[in-house]
């Protein structure tokens, strides 16, 4: 119990109870944030390479390239279809029946694998328009036609 002095010269105290539930709520909210931000600052230590200025650094070598890395490899996924971009080649894979042409697609990007046998990256682009599903089945058809780097850009409204 609290005392608290009147001041009153009788010497009369009275006992108030204190309500801890407030405070309570409080540290443990604060302990919670502590062990989230916790978590935050050991990924923050992760080595990266580079300095925050961009400056290389001397102990790790450069990256090297995939192979064929030269050669460009996208998939864009429009409302109209497929368009494959190998090189400087151009392929239109229209939508059959209202559906995007899976097939064509797997079987374009095979042969493209068999003409580079050892490319390994893709550049899959959407359009804002497309649903979120289909980025995926084209990202899967890449990755079944052999190709595991996979980058995802935006198409752009077109």
């Amino acid at each position: 119990m609290a005392h608290i002095d009147s001041g009153e010269s009788s010497g009369r105290k009275r006992n108030i109870e204190l309500n801890l539930v407030p405070f309570i709520d409080l540290m443990s909210v604060l302990i919670t944030f502590l062990l989230i931000t916790a978590v935050w600052t050991q990924v923050s230590m992760i080595q990266i390479g580079s300095s925050l200025y961009g400056k290389k650094s001397d102990t790790q070598p450069a990256p090297t390239p995939p192979p064929n890395a030269d050669v460009v490899l996208k998939v864009d996924v429009k409302e109209m279809g497929y368009v494959l971009t190998v090189g400087r080649q151009i392929i239109s894979l229209p939508m059959v029946n209202n559906q995007f042409d899976e097939a064509g697609l797997v079987a374009q990007l095979q042969r493209v694998k068999q003409l580079y046998p050892e490319k390994v990256d893709a550049v899959v682009s959407v359009a804002d328009a497309i649903p979120y599903e289909q980025l995926i089945k084209a990202m899967d058809n890449c990755l079944n036609a052999g190709f595991s780097a996979i980058s995802v850009a935006t198409g752009g409204p077109n």
